[in-house]
């Protein structure tokens, strides 16, 4: 997988500056929230940055594909927004957040396992389908037509860059094999984003010390 992640050509139109860290994580042991993992969310908590640029820049970068990013906000706007009362959901997820907190940086993480083909970021056509749970029950919904998107072989894993996730590739307690990515745009430095993945792989081996983890920088200028 790590070598056929691809950031599609009309997404580099719109972003050139784009980066994305993409980190695969194997033989991870994840479980229910800890005093660690919410001990991490808490330490970020106290060094989060609303007014850091970059989340500007993330607001820019949807308004630049028809979103408006005060409906629906880039995911590192959202978790700035919670910092008083960031949710602990379990070990890994607790980890990949407390890291986007702190560095002011979107990071999606993903079920490696539940991948149909490989992961690739394109702009929509409109119909591919894109899972989640509406009123308790699964539904399908589809992405607006242009939007940008993570997607494999079966439809959408996240909308909106990186707005929201699909029930099907979400990370649980069971999850053994991780995806993660961490996304930049100008002016982010590439060298704070490398420092953010080496910070994420140390919190995963904290969880699970004999984990295999392998990155790959896609993008960066």
């Amino acid at each position: 997988m790590l070598e056929r992640v691809a950031v599609d050509e009309a997404v580099r139109e719109l972003r050139p500056d784009f980066a994305v860290l993409v980190m695969i994580a194997e033989g991870l042991g994840n479980g229910p929230s800890d005093q660690a993992s919410e001990g991490w969310l808490t330490e970020a908590a106290q060094k989060a940055d609303a007014s850091d640029p970059h989340v500007e820049a993330w607001r820019e970068a949807y308004r630049a594909f028809g979103a408006k990013p005060q409906r629906t906000r880039p995911s590192v706007d959202a978790l700035l927004r919670r910092v008083e009362a960031l949710p602990a959901i379990n070990r890994v997820v607790d980890a990949y957040n407390a890291v986007s907190v702190e560095y002011a940086l979107p990071i999606g993480g993903e079920d490696l396992d539940a991948y149909q083909g490989t992961a690739r970021l394109v702009r929509a056509t409109g119909d591919e389908p894109f899972d989640v749970i509406a009123g308790g029950e699964p539904a399908v919904e589809h992405p607006n037509p242009g939007e940008v998107v993570w997607r494999d072989d079966q439809g959408v894993t996240c909308r909106r860059w990186n707005w929201r996730q699909c029930v099907r590739t979400r990370l649980t307690e069971t999850t053994k094999n991780g995806l993660f990515l961490l996304e930049r745009l100008e002016p982010y430095p590439i060298d704070r984003l490398t420092e953010a993945g080496d910070r994420l792989a140390e919190r995963l081996r904290t969880i699970s010390p004999d984990v295999r983890i392998e990155t790959r920088l896609i993008g960066g200028r």
